[in-house]
């Protein structure tokens, strides 16, 4: 069983529960005293005349005084430390004249116990808690002037295992009053953090904290588990998580209300409810969106935020421009637009007849320039009509909630009368039959002939003669035969139709060849022989096509083993004992295939990407729920534009399909931001516990060859369970054989070495980039070269700066690898006590962790052997008598002797300030 007693400095500053409250009663307590005539029950009033009831003893005119004071049984509930807080007055011995036995102190003891053992008492069943003596002492003047010094002392007891206790007062002869007695103890009251519940705790009796889940308050929602850890003090620490209040409801305080009417909520979160937007309402609490007033509408994908709003009116002040067979319209933009900026403008086009309004929609080859809907613009351009033809545009005016009002047209019109026009150009010749002498050509009408076609106009030439003599002829109809015409030449035609509006515009030159031969052979025939000759060149090609990837394939089967393909790496592979060799894609003819190797693929079937939760330079991180663990997410990064066929990332290739990479998902982000965050809200055995877990990553690095180059608690990750891990390796690679390979640059091994200290160390207001190093001031290069090292933290423990100092060695052989740095930091994390004594901006001895030769100040298990090691060193003469009963007693005593009169350094150049004895 553990017992330890303390002085408590502030038990108000934590929620506590009474067991035992003497003043709380009005009448007898009915303690038990042995003997009867020793401590006796009294009445008596506090420091504010309430009446109260008291024990006292003042049996100081006899020898050998033993006079016990037991209280009732006392259940200890749930608590497991409990805390005695006593108040009471003593008397100065030397005021009492004539005393025969006087003492200023009187002993606190207790007895655990199942039940309530009745009037039974042992006093050696008894264990002593502590010696209780007085800050204040009163006299017999304070007796006549009444003036009484009341003293307040609380002791700290457990842990406790049984049902319950008793507390007993041992007086040796002291004449004292015991005004009141209460025993109370600690807990994590009830409260909600960040709108989740959390229940009253009652802290265990050991180091670690006790985890406690929260629950969220009514009409809210988890978005992250929310939690908190309740200390061995009472106090609730590191809140993690948070609920949102449900849509509907915001958060007031503790809690998540309604929204009031008038007011809605549309998502949820911990945001304030919006009011209604213009033209929309709500008469009830809790809305989650507000409808639309009469005649006003909301689109489908209109966000809740945005106001109602109406189609618009229609457009103004319409005009047109013909030109014989199109026209321009313009016209002006509606009026009203119905409180939104989505309107486009369609155009509809009508052919109509006179006498009775008769219309019908345009039909044919009619063309809208740029397009008949979804205008942006107020001008269109419409070509292609008929020429003496009665046209009607309207244009109607629309916006994204048009579709939801009543049938109901708002456009504006005008119609026009196309002028006279010439027919369009003929576009379809065939040639039909060929000879020696003549050849026969047909063609289609013109699409637009724009009247009764008069007669068609052909006109050829030898092509040789680059029309500079040409013949024509004239067809009423559309096909025409050409005699007289040389063999074995090629001939140029064009052909135009005419309308009483005139020629139209002419063909795109024809050429033909008159024949050599008799016989002639008509131009389907002629298609035919060109299909059958396309196809058999096709067959061909394709039989060659199958026949190479048919041998490479064959090749590739008899080739090696995959591992043998591989080309050496500097001077051969890395291979490492129990570790995977690293493969180089660069070496493959084929990069995929060493993806292949080196990585595990999954199916694609397996990905599904759940939301975006980064995004770097080249790739995008998404969240990645995997299929076989329900309760487990991972990240996917993917490239960012998958049409890229190679990035600049070494070692990286990108091919048709995209290439993702899985990785755990380190819930709590870059530790950088996460101890930001939550400043000053872990133990210094946490943080221990952080870096031990980093540096366990480099360890495995570093046992792999590989050099990380851009460590910093920016690239370091952490998940739920406060576990830190390495990342981001765009900078890594890997070292060769060569144990004694270092990442070199274009600048010297001595100026990287100062280079990389004092950028370690120091963040100036300016600087410049040279090679991917941070150039400092040679000031600042000058001051580290001296020995300049940064001073400890706040609150740094001596053994964590003692690192930090041999990690910034100026000789890098002095400075403590991974492997070193891992089993330090275990090494403090099994004796917590090491890092209570915390560093100081004195100086101190380099290299003391990893130095043999010196103290390790983690192996002090107790107050005495750390002095023991003291009484070694130059102050060893200083420390010799001195005993000490506690660490204020040492303090004191260090600070007198070491401080006062060992100082100056010169003295006792060991003993400094930052050893933090005085604060132990």
């Amino acid at each position: 069983m553990r017992l330890t007693a303390y002085l408590f400095l502030s038990p108000s500053l934590f929620s506590t529960v009474n067991l035992l409250d003497s003043k709380a009663s009005q009448g007898e307590l009915g303690w038990i005293s042995s003997p009867s005539h020793g401590w006796e029950e009294i009445s008596g009033v506090d420091e504010h005349y309430t009446p109260i009831r008291t024990f006292q003893v003042c049996n100081v005119m006899e020898y050998s005084q033993n006079n016990w004071l037991r209280t009732n049984w006392i259940p200890r509930n749930s608590a497991q430390k409990i805390y005695v807080e006593l108040k009471f007055t003593l008397r100065d011995c030397n005021s009492i004249p004539m005393v025969l036995t006087c003492k200023e102190t009187f002993n606190l003891h207790y007895l655990e116990t199942d039940e309530d053992q009745g009037s039974k008492f042992r006093e050696h069943q008894f264990s002593k808690i502590d010696t209780i003596a007085a800050d204040e002492s009163f006299t017999q003047m304070d007796l006549g002037d009444r003036i009484l010094k009341l003293n307040t002392e609380v002791r700290e007891v457990g842990p406790m295992t049984k049902t319950g206790f008793y507390l007993a007062f041992q007086d040796v002869g002291a004449c004292v009053a015991l005004v009141s007695v209460r025993v109370y103890f600690k807990k994590c009251p009830f409260t909600v953090r960040n709108l989740a519940m959390f229940p009253d705790t009652v802290p265990t009796d050991s180091q670690s904290l006790v985890e406690v889940r929260g629950s969220c308050v009514n009409n809210s929602r988890e978005e992250d588990p929310p939690k908190m850890y309740c200390s061995t003090e009472g106090e609730w620490l590191v809140p993690i998580g948070k609920c949102l209040c449900n849509i509907g409801y915001e958060e007031r305080g503790v809690a998540c209300q309604a929204c009031r009417p008038g007011f809605y909520k549309a998502s949820s979160g911990n945001v304030k409810c919006s009011k209604c937007p213009p033209h929309s309402y709500t008469h009830q609490e809790g809305a989650v969106h507000c409808g639309c007033e009469k005649n006003y509408f909301r689109a489908e994908e209109d966000p809740v935020s945005m106001a109602c709003s109406r189609p618009p009116s229609a457009p103004r002040s319409v005009i047109s421009a013909i030109n014989e067979t199109s026209v321009i319209l313009d016209w002006t933009w509606p009026a009203d637009s119905g409180g939104r900026k989505d309107v486009t403008f369609n155009v509809v086009c009508k052919r109509c007849w006179p006498g009775p309004r008769q219309c019908e929609p345009c039909r044919g080859a009619v063309r809208f320039l740029p397009r008949a809907t979804g205008l942006t613009n107020t001008t269109v351009t419409v070509v292609d009509l008929l020429a003496h033809t009665n046209y009607t545009f309207e244009i109607d005016a629309q916006n994204g909630v048009s579709s939801l009002a009543p049938t109901v047209r708002h456009y504006a019109a005008v119609t026009i009368t196309t002028n006279q026009a010439a027919p369009s150009a003929v576009t379809v010749i065939r040639k039909d039959r060929t000879s020696r002498n003549s050849i026969s050509l047909s063609w289609m009408e013109p699409e637009r002939p724009n009247g009764i076609i008069l007669d068609y106009e052909v006109k050829y030439y030898e092509k040789q003669e680059q029309e500079t003599s040409y013949t024509i002829l004239r067809s009423k109809g559309t096909n025409v035969t050409l005699n007289g015409l040389k063999p074995d030449t090629n001939y140029l035609l064009q052909i135009r139709a005419r309308t009483a509006a005139g020629y139209g515009g002419s063909s795109r030159k024809f050429e033909f060849e008159t024949s050599p031969d008799s016989f002639s052979i008509s131009s389907e025939n002629s298609q035919v022989v060109l299909i059958a000759v396309s196809s058999a060149v096709a067959i061909i090609l394709l039989t060659v096509v199958l026949y190479i990837v048919i041998s490479r394939f064959c090749r590739y089967s008899k080739s090696k083993h995959p591992d043998e393909k591989r080309l050496p790496f500097g001077n051969g592979h890395l291979r490492l004992p129990g570790i995977k060799t690293y493969v180089d894609p660069h070496t493959y003819e084929d990069p995929s295939q060493a993806v292949h190797e080196f990585a595990k693929e999954l199916e694609a079937s397996c990905i599904a990407i759940d939301k975006v939760v980064g995004a770097g330079i080249n790739l995008i991180a998404y969240l990645l729920p995997l299929p076989d663990k329900k309760t487990t997410t991972a990240v996917v990064k993917a490239i960012k534009r998958a049409d890229w066929t190679e990035t600049i990332v070494k070692n990286a290739h990108v091919y048709s399909k995209p290439v993702m990479i899985v990785t755990e998902y380190m819930e709590n982000g870059s530790l950088d931001g996460f101890l930001r965050k939550h400043d000053a809200q872990f133990t210094v055995i946490q943080l221990v516990g952080m870096l031990r877990g980093i540096a366990s990553g480099m360890k495995y690095l570093s046992d792999m060859g590989y050099v990380h180059r851009d460590l910093a608690a920016r690239n370091i990750l952490v998940n739920s369970n406060l576990v830190c891990k390495v990342s981001d390796f765009g900078l890594s690679r890997v070292l060769e054989d060569d144990p004694e390979a270092a990442y070199t640059t274009r600048v010297s091994q001595h100026q990287h070495e100062h280079l990389r200290l004092a950028k370690s160390m120091l963040t100036l207001s300016y600087s410049t980039e040279l090679n991917g190093l941070t150039i400092f001031s040679p000031q600042v290069i000058k001051a580290v070269d001296e020995g300049y090292r940064l001073p400890p933290p706040m609150e740094c423990p001596a053994t964590l700066y003692q690192l930090m100092l041999d990690c910034w060695q100026k000789d890098r052989n002095n400075r403590p690898k991974f492997e070193q740095i891992v089993s330090i930091l275990d090494k403090l994390i099994r004796n917590p006590s090491s890092l209570k004594i915390t560093a100081s901006t004195a100086s101190r001895p380099v290299n003391l962790l990893l130095d043999r030769t010196s103290t390790d100040i983690t192996s002090f298990h107790t107050m005495g052997d750390w002095l023991e090691s003291a009484r070694t060193l130059p102050c060893k003469d200083a420390f010799r008598g001195v005993s000490y009963s506690s660490c204020d007693t040492l303090a004191k005593t260090s600070a007198e002797i070491c401080l006062t009169e060992v100082r100056p350094a010169a003295t006792c150049p060991e003993w400094e300030p930052s050893m933090g004895i005085t604060t132990l």
